[in-house]
Protein backbone atom coordinates (compact mmCIF):
# COMPACT_ATOMS: atom_id res chain seq x y z
CA UNK A 1 0.00 0.00 0.00
CA UNK A 2 1.21 3.50 -1.26
CA UNK A 3 0.56 6.78 0.91
CA UNK A 4 -0.85 10.24 -0.51
CA UNK A 5 0.50 13.76 -0.02
CA UNK A 6 -2.04 16.03 0.45
CA UNK A 7 -2.12 19.76 1.65
CA UNK A 8 -4.12 21.68 3.60
CA UNK A 9 -4.51 24.40 5.20
CA UNK A 10 -5.02 23.87 9.64
CA UNK A 11 -6.96 26.68 12.01
CA UNK A 12 -4.25 28.83 12.20
CA UNK A 13 -3.67 29.50 8.30
CA UNK A 14 -0.49 27.77 7.84
CA UNK A 15 -0.20 24.97 5.28
CA UNK A 16 0.62 21.33 6.30
CA UNK A 17 0.62 17.96 4.90
CA UNK A 18 -1.05 14.46 6.05
CA UNK A 19 -0.40 11.21 4.60
CA UNK A 20 -3.00 9.32 3.81
CA UNK A 21 -3.19 5.53 2.96
CA UNK A 22 -3.80 4.59 -0.42
CA UNK A 23 -5.44 1.43 -1.46
CA UNK A 24 -3.79 -0.80 -4.60
CA UNK A 25 -6.03 -0.77 -7.79
CA UNK A 26 -7.63 -4.28 -7.96
CA UNK A 27 -6.80 -5.87 -11.19
CA UNK A 28 -10.03 -6.57 -13.36
CA UNK A 29 -8.81 -10.34 -12.86
CA UNK A 30 -8.97 -10.47 -9.57
CA UNK A 31 -12.69 -8.53 -9.00
CA UNK A 32 -15.19 -10.74 -7.93
CA UNK A 33 -18.77 -10.57 -10.03
CA UNK A 34 -21.84 -8.43 -8.68
CA UNK A 35 -24.31 -10.49 -7.21
CA UNK A 36 -28.03 -9.68 -8.12
CA UNK A 37 -28.60 -7.79 -4.39
CA UNK A 38 -25.34 -5.58 -5.50
CA UNK A 39 -26.71 -4.63 -8.82
CA UNK A 40 -30.68 -4.82 -8.18
CA UNK A 41 -32.31 -1.11 -6.90
CA UNK A 42 -36.05 -0.70 -6.51
CA UNK A 43 -38.53 -3.43 -6.16
CA UNK A 44 -39.80 -3.85 -9.93
CA UNK A 45 -43.63 -2.35 -10.10
CA UNK A 46 -44.49 -4.80 -13.16
CA UNK A 47 -47.89 -6.51 -12.27
CA UNK A 48 -47.58 -10.65 -10.79
CA UNK A 49 -46.50 -12.75 -14.39
CA UNK A 50 -45.35 -10.20 -16.14
CA UNK A 51 -42.74 -11.81 -18.79
CA UNK A 52 -40.40 -8.79 -18.04
CA UNK A 53 -39.68 -10.40 -14.38
CA UNK A 54 -37.63 -13.00 -16.38
CA UNK A 55 -35.45 -10.59 -18.36
CA UNK A 56 -34.36 -8.34 -15.86
CA UNK A 57 -33.52 -11.32 -14.27
CA UNK A 58 -31.38 -13.14 -16.65
CA UNK A 59 -29.98 -9.34 -17.36
CA UNK A 60 -28.56 -9.08 -13.59
CA UNK A 61 -27.23 -12.95 -13.91
CA UNK A 62 -25.80 -11.58 -17.38
CA UNK A 63 -24.12 -9.03 -15.31
CA UNK A 64 -22.82 -11.22 -12.69
CA UNK A 65 -22.03 -14.23 -15.31
CA UNK A 66 -19.78 -11.72 -17.38
CA UNK A 67 -18.24 -9.75 -14.81
CA UNK A 68 -19.52 -6.35 -16.04
CA UNK A 69 -18.61 -3.49 -12.89
CA UNK A 70 -20.74 -0.91 -11.41
CA UNK A 71 -19.15 1.48 -13.41
CA UNK A 72 -19.40 -0.40 -16.96
CA UNK A 73 -22.98 -1.09 -16.77
CA UNK A 74 -25.32 1.29 -19.00
CA UNK A 75 -29.38 0.47 -19.07
CA UNK A 76 -31.23 2.80 -21.57
CA UNK A 77 -34.70 2.60 -22.27
CA UNK A 78 -37.58 4.61 -23.10
CA UNK A 79 -41.28 4.56 -21.97
CA UNK A 80 -43.46 1.48 -21.02
CA UNK A 81 -43.62 -1.15 -18.66
CA UNK A 82 -40.60 -2.67 -19.84
CA UNK A 83 -38.76 1.04 -20.41
CA UNK A 84 -38.60 1.02 -16.61
CA UNK A 85 -35.98 -1.49 -16.49
CA UNK A 86 -33.07 1.50 -15.70
CA UNK A 87 -35.01 1.76 -12.08
CA UNK A 88 -34.65 -1.85 -11.05
CA UNK A 89 -30.66 -1.95 -12.17
CA UNK A 90 -28.46 -0.17 -9.21
CA UNK A 91 -26.12 1.05 -11.88
CA UNK A 92 -25.48 4.01 -14.58
CA UNK A 93 -28.56 4.55 -17.07
CA UNK A 94 -31.21 6.42 -18.38
CA UNK A 95 -35.19 6.35 -18.52
CA UNK A 96 -35.25 8.34 -21.41
CA UNK A 97 -38.33 10.06 -23.55
CA UNK A 98 -40.76 7.74 -25.35
CA UNK A 99 -39.02 6.41 -28.51
CA UNK A 100 -35.95 8.03 -28.23
CA UNK A 101 -33.98 5.61 -26.11
CA UNK A 102 -32.20 4.65 -29.13
CA UNK A 103 -30.86 8.12 -30.47
CA UNK A 104 -29.54 9.13 -26.69
CA UNK A 105 -28.10 5.90 -26.59
CA UNK A 106 -25.74 6.12 -29.74
CA UNK A 107 -24.23 9.09 -28.47
CA UNK A 108 -23.43 7.17 -24.72
CA UNK A 109 -22.20 4.36 -27.30
CA UNK A 110 -20.10 6.45 -29.74
CA UNK A 111 -18.08 8.58 -26.70
CA UNK A 112 -17.72 6.08 -24.68
CA UNK A 113 -16.69 3.42 -26.75
CA UNK A 114 -15.46 0.99 -23.24
CA UNK A 115 -18.74 0.59 -22.22
CA UNK A 116 -21.41 -1.71 -23.46
CA UNK A 117 -24.36 -0.18 -24.39
CA UNK A 118 -27.93 -2.11 -23.22
CA UNK A 119 -30.94 -0.43 -24.43
CA UNK A 120 -34.38 -2.08 -23.37
CA UNK A 121 -37.93 -1.24 -24.58
CA UNK A 122 -40.98 -2.72 -25.77
CA UNK A 123 -43.18 -3.10 -29.13
CA UNK A 124 -44.76 0.75 -29.06
CA UNK A 125 -42.12 2.43 -27.71
CA UNK A 126 -39.34 0.26 -30.37
CA UNK A 127 -42.09 -0.02 -33.40
CA UNK A 128 -44.33 3.26 -33.54
CA UNK A 129 -43.25 6.31 -32.20
CA UNK A 130 -39.11 4.41 -31.99
CA UNK A 131 -39.63 3.27 -35.25
CA UNK A 132 -37.52 5.59 -37.23
CA UNK A 133 -34.76 5.87 -34.88
CA UNK A 134 -34.86 1.95 -34.77
CA UNK A 135 -34.26 1.93 -38.36
CA UNK A 136 -31.86 4.25 -38.78
CA UNK A 137 -29.59 2.71 -36.18
CA UNK A 138 -29.72 -0.63 -37.41
CA UNK A 139 -28.29 0.61 -40.71
CA UNK A 140 -25.37 2.78 -39.02
CA UNK A 141 -24.18 -0.57 -37.04
CA UNK A 142 -24.14 1.22 -33.80
CA UNK A 143 -22.86 -0.41 -31.26
CA UNK A 144 -25.26 -1.54 -28.61
CA UNK A 145 -27.55 -4.38 -27.73
CA UNK A 146 -31.41 -3.61 -28.16
CA UNK A 147 -34.18 -5.78 -26.32
CA UNK A 148 -36.94 -5.16 -26.81
CA UNK A 149 -39.74 -7.45 -24.41
CA UNK A 150 -42.89 -7.39 -27.17
CA UNK A 151 -46.22 -8.12 -26.00
CA UNK A 152 -48.66 -7.69 -28.54
CA UNK A 153 -50.30 -4.46 -26.77
CA UNK A 154 -50.11 -1.23 -24.87
CA UNK A 155 -49.91 -2.18 -21.34
CA UNK A 156 -48.63 0.64 -19.48
CA UNK A 157 -51.63 2.60 -21.15
CA UNK A 158 -54.35 -0.36 -19.92
CA UNK A 159 -54.71 -2.24 -23.39
CA UNK A 160 -54.40 -0.20 -26.68
CA UNK A 161 -53.52 -1.94 -30.30
CA UNK A 162 -49.78 -2.02 -30.37
CA UNK A 163 -47.35 -2.16 -33.62
CA UNK A 164 -47.24 -6.24 -33.15
CA UNK A 165 -50.95 -6.71 -32.45
CA UNK A 166 -52.47 -9.89 -34.52
CA UNK A 167 -55.26 -9.01 -36.46
CA UNK A 168 -58.94 -9.78 -35.15
CA UNK A 169 -57.43 -8.48 -31.67
CA UNK A 170 -59.94 -6.62 -29.96
CA UNK A 171 -58.34 -3.37 -27.52
CA UNK A 172 -59.72 -0.02 -26.37
CA UNK A 173 -58.59 1.51 -29.91
CA UNK A 174 -59.85 -1.19 -31.76
CA UNK A 175 -63.68 -2.66 -30.28
CA UNK A 176 -64.08 -4.15 -33.32
CA UNK A 177 -60.96 -5.76 -33.43
CA UNK A 178 -57.32 -5.01 -35.09
CA UNK A 179 -57.63 -4.56 -39.32
CA UNK A 180 -53.92 -3.02 -39.70
CA UNK A 181 -51.28 -5.37 -41.06
CA UNK A 182 -49.18 -6.23 -37.52
CA UNK A 183 -44.94 -4.78 -38.19
CA UNK A 184 -43.04 -8.49 -38.27
CA UNK A 185 -39.94 -6.91 -36.33
CA UNK A 186 -37.38 -9.85 -37.67
CA UNK A 187 -38.11 -9.00 -40.84
CA UNK A 188 -37.67 -5.25 -40.46
CA UNK A 189 -34.42 -5.74 -38.40
CA UNK A 190 -32.68 -7.69 -40.96
CA UNK A 191 -33.74 -5.27 -43.87
CA UNK A 192 -32.60 -2.14 -42.21
CA UNK A 193 -29.21 -3.65 -41.84
CA UNK A 194 -28.96 -4.34 -38.23
CA UNK A 195 -25.79 -7.17 -38.16
CA UNK A 196 -27.29 -9.31 -35.47
CA UNK A 197 -30.68 -10.04 -35.23
CA UNK A 198 -32.08 -12.82 -32.86
CA UNK A 199 -35.37 -13.92 -31.16
CA UNK A 200 -36.30 -16.00 -27.84
CA UNK A 201 -39.09 -15.75 -24.98
CA UNK A 202 -39.11 -15.01 -21.52
CA UNK A 203 -40.75 -18.79 -20.78
CA UNK A 204 -37.07 -20.16 -21.86
CA UNK A 205 -34.43 -18.25 -19.09
CA UNK A 206 -31.68 -20.22 -20.70
CA UNK A 207 -32.70 -19.29 -24.04
CA UNK A 208 -32.92 -15.58 -23.34
CA UNK A 209 -29.58 -15.56 -21.41
CA UNK A 210 -27.68 -17.22 -24.57
CA UNK A 211 -29.36 -14.60 -26.78
CA UNK A 212 -28.20 -11.67 -24.75
CA UNK A 213 -24.67 -13.29 -24.46
CA UNK A 214 -24.27 -13.90 -28.02
CA UNK A 215 -25.60 -10.31 -28.78
CA UNK A 216 -22.97 -8.77 -26.36
CA UNK A 217 -20.25 -10.24 -27.96
CA UNK A 218 -21.14 -9.07 -31.11
CA UNK A 219 -19.57 -6.10 -32.50
CA UNK A 220 -22.26 -3.59 -33.80
CA UNK A 221 -25.79 -3.03 -33.61
CA UNK A 222 -27.46 -6.34 -31.85
CA UNK A 223 -31.29 -6.92 -31.37
CA UNK A 224 -33.47 -9.14 -29.44
CA UNK A 225 -37.26 -9.62 -29.72
CA UNK A 226 -38.34 -11.28 -26.44
CA UNK A 227 -41.57 -12.48 -26.52
CA UNK A 228 -42.72 -11.38 -22.87
CA UNK A 229 -46.65 -12.04 -22.00
CA UNK A 230 -49.28 -9.34 -20.64
CA UNK A 231 -51.07 -11.18 -18.14
CA UNK A 232 -53.09 -7.95 -17.38
CA UNK A 233 -54.08 -7.29 -20.85
CA UNK A 234 -53.29 -9.82 -23.65
CA UNK A 235 -53.15 -13.47 -21.36
CA UNK A 236 -52.10 -16.46 -23.23
CA UNK A 237 -50.85 -14.48 -26.24
CA UNK A 238 -47.72 -16.66 -26.60
CA UNK A 239 -48.72 -19.87 -25.20
CA UNK A 240 -48.32 -21.41 -29.11
CA UNK A 241 -44.70 -20.82 -28.37
CA UNK A 242 -44.79 -22.31 -24.72
CA UNK A 243 -44.52 -25.88 -24.65
CA UNK A 244 -45.75 -25.99 -21.17
CA UNK A 245 -48.95 -24.69 -22.27
CA UNK A 246 -49.07 -26.68 -25.56
CA UNK A 247 -47.24 -24.90 -27.95
CA UNK A 248 -44.06 -25.34 -29.32
CA UNK A 249 -40.68 -23.44 -28.87
CA UNK A 250 -38.44 -24.30 -32.20
CA UNK A 251 -35.45 -23.47 -32.64
CA UNK A 252 -33.24 -22.35 -36.25
CA UNK A 253 -33.04 -25.24 -38.36
CA UNK A 254 -30.17 -27.45 -38.31
CA UNK A 255 -27.85 -25.73 -40.77
CA UNK A 256 -29.18 -22.37 -41.06
CA UNK A 257 -26.80 -20.24 -41.93
CA UNK A 258 -26.99 -16.77 -39.97
CA UNK A 259 -24.70 -14.78 -42.74
CA UNK A 260 -27.66 -15.40 -45.51
CA UNK A 261 -29.72 -12.48 -45.17
CA UNK A 262 -32.58 -13.71 -47.54
CA UNK A 263 -32.57 -17.28 -45.49
CA UNK A 264 -33.41 -15.31 -42.11
CA UNK A 265 -36.01 -13.25 -44.58
CA UNK A 266 -37.59 -16.15 -45.12
CA UNK A 267 -37.43 -17.40 -41.77
CA UNK A 268 -39.13 -14.49 -40.41
CA UNK A 269 -42.19 -14.76 -42.15
CA UNK A 270 -43.29 -18.24 -40.88
CA UNK A 271 -46.66 -18.09 -39.03
CA UNK A 272 -46.61 -17.49 -35.36
CA UNK A 273 -45.09 -18.51 -33.53
CA UNK A 274 -42.39 -19.15 -35.65
CA UNK A 275 -38.47 -20.07 -35.03
CA UNK A 276 -36.23 -19.21 -32.38
CA UNK A 277 -32.58 -18.34 -31.86
CA UNK A 278 -30.50 -16.17 -34.05
CA UNK A 279 -31.55 -15.44 -37.45
CA UNK A 280 -28.82 -12.78 -38.46
CA UNK A 281 -25.11 -12.25 -38.23
CA UNK A 282 -22.67 -10.53 -39.84
CA UNK A 283 -19.26 -8.27 -39.54
CA UNK A 284 -19.69 -4.94 -40.90
CA UNK A 285 -17.80 -1.92 -39.97
CA UNK A 286 -19.35 0.19 -36.84
CA UNK A 287 -20.42 3.42 -36.63
CA UNK A 288 -18.22 3.39 -33.94
CA UNK A 289 -15.07 2.27 -35.52
CA UNK A 290 -15.63 4.58 -38.87
CA UNK A 291 -16.42 7.77 -36.54
CA UNK A 292 -12.98 6.73 -34.70
CA UNK A 293 -11.35 6.67 -37.68
CA UNK A 294 -12.32 10.35 -39.09
CA UNK A 295 -11.72 11.36 -35.87
CA UNK A 296 -8.01 10.36 -36.00
CA UNK A 297 -6.89 11.36 -39.79
CA UNK A 298 -8.75 14.36 -39.08
CA UNK A 299 -6.26 14.94 -36.07
CA UNK A 300 -3.57 14.23 -38.17
CA UNK A 301 -3.82 17.08 -40.10
CA UNK A 302 -3.40 19.50 -37.58
CA UNK A 303 -0.88 17.26 -35.40
CA UNK A 304 1.75 19.57 -33.77
CA UNK A 305 -0.34 22.39 -33.77
CA UNK A 306 -1.71 24.88 -31.25
CA UNK A 307 -5.77 25.25 -30.52
CA UNK A 308 -5.28 28.93 -31.46
CA UNK A 309 -3.38 28.19 -35.16
CA UNK A 310 -5.86 25.33 -35.80
CA UNK A 311 -9.06 28.03 -35.10
CA UNK A 312 -6.99 30.91 -36.97
CA UNK A 313 -6.50 28.32 -39.96
CA UNK A 314 -10.35 28.01 -39.74
CA UNK A 315 -11.44 31.64 -39.36
CA UNK A 316 -9.16 32.14 -42.76
CA UNK A 317 -11.08 29.26 -44.97
CA UNK A 318 -14.35 31.53 -44.03
CA UNK A 319 -13.10 34.70 -45.24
Amino acid sequence: MSTLTVPFESLARTTSTVNLPVPAPIADADRKGLTKKETAADHPTWCPGCGDFSVLALYFKLIEKRKIWHEKITTIAGIGCSSRFPYFVQAHGAHFIHGRALPFASGVSLSRPDLHVFVFGGDGDAFSIGGNHFNHTARKNIKMTYCVMDNFVYGLTKKQTSPTSPIGFKSKTDTWGAVDQPINPMKQAVSAGATFVARTSATNPNHVLAMMEAAMDHDGFSFIECLSECVEFFPGAFDASNPRKGGKFENMPEGHDVTDELAAYKLAGEPFPGRFGIFYKVNRPTKNALEAGINTAAQAKVAGKKDWEILQATFNRMK
